[in-house]
């Protein structure tokens, strides 16, 4: 069959999009809990990391915990703006926040209570120069029996996380925010098309996706997942996943092919950086190495 002149200009254009793409590597710090944020900023430093998403859990702001509100006391604005110049002066920037506060719990109260601590973080984001934070919709089990129908994928979750997060959105708008959801399979985002469809019922520019491959593995090809969320995905999270485990691994880990996810991102969300997770001290520069020897061998660059 003869070559077509499209076909011929796309078989050029690959190796050319191989040579100029430029993949920038972020890490996050929620596992790092070991370090003050002051030698962790050093310690990225030497390993050429430019990219962090942050979460409060370093040895001098110690707040985050999974899932819950939690109390700020002592993140004021002046030690915000310490944190942020620690990190600006190591030449890194800082992305993201890390929320993750649960936002499908029954009682209204409790939902009230979490969407003030993003207000609160949102806040706090403000000292640092952040405008990104970050959550997953959150894990919940209501007391008594287990129902027939999972808690995550009954009618009224559903509508009520749509609710929930469209006055989420409200907030994010009166602060400036962006607030990206990630998707995570045996919950109510579990996967990339029901991803796409709850951001676009909330319909608001102030939540989009933070696309996980390991965490949709189970249920997704990562066609399908640069696919459907393409539109919305603001930030990119690299670790690995082994199928029909539920637990998560470092990246290299597990049955992700790496080679393929790095070069779907650098086609669909170009400059957006891949932050490695499931990572602490002691075994993050081998996460690194496999995703740069990743990117090298798909022919890409780290920007």
């Amino acid at each position: 069959m003869p070559i077509t002149r499209r076909a011929s200009l796309l078989a050029c254009a690959a190796p050319v999009f191989a040579q100029q793409a430029k993949v920038p590597i972020g890490l996050s710090t929620n596992d790092f809990r070991d370090h003050t944020n002051q030698s962790l900023a050093r310690e990225f430093k030497s390993q050429r990391i430019r990219h962090i998403q942050l979460f409060f859990t370093q040895k001098d702001s110690n707040y985050w915990r999974y899932g819950v509100a939690s109390d700020l006391k002592g993140m004021t604005p002046e030690r915000a703006r310490e944190i942020a110049a620690i990190w600006r002066d190591a030449g890194i920037d800082i992305g993201a926040l890390g929320v993750y506060a649960t936002l499908i719990q029954s009682d209204p109260a409790e939902r009230r209570a979490h969407l003030a601590y993003f207000e609160a973080m949102m806040k706090v984001g403000q000292h640092l120069g952040v405008r990104t934070f970050l959550s997953e919709m959150g894990h919940y089990h209501p007391p008594g029996p287990a129902a027939r129908v999972p808690y995550d994928w009954q009618d009224e979750v559903w509508s009520t996380a749509v609710a929930t997060c469209k006055e989420l959105a409200r907030i994010a708008d009166a602060n400036g925010a962006v607030v990206l959801l990630e998707p995570i399979y045996r919950s109510v985002l579990a996967s990339a098309k029901r991803t796409r469809v709850f951001i676009e019922e909330v319909a608001s520019p102030r939540v989009r996706a933070q696309l996980d491959p390991a965490n949709l593995l189970e249920v997704n090809d990562l066609e399908e997942m640069f696919q459907q969320l393409k539109p919305y995905i603001g930030g990119i999270h690299a670790k690995d996943r082994k199928l029909h485990v539920t637990q998560g691994v470092p990246v290299g880990k597990g049955d992700l092919d790496y080679k393929k996810f790095v070069t779907l991102a650098a086609q669909h969300a170009p400059g957006i950086p891949l932050t490695v997770e499931y990572v602490g001290s002691a075994n993050y520069r081998e996460a690194l190495q496999h995703l740069r020897k990743t990117l090298q061998d798909a022919g890409l660059k780290e920007a």
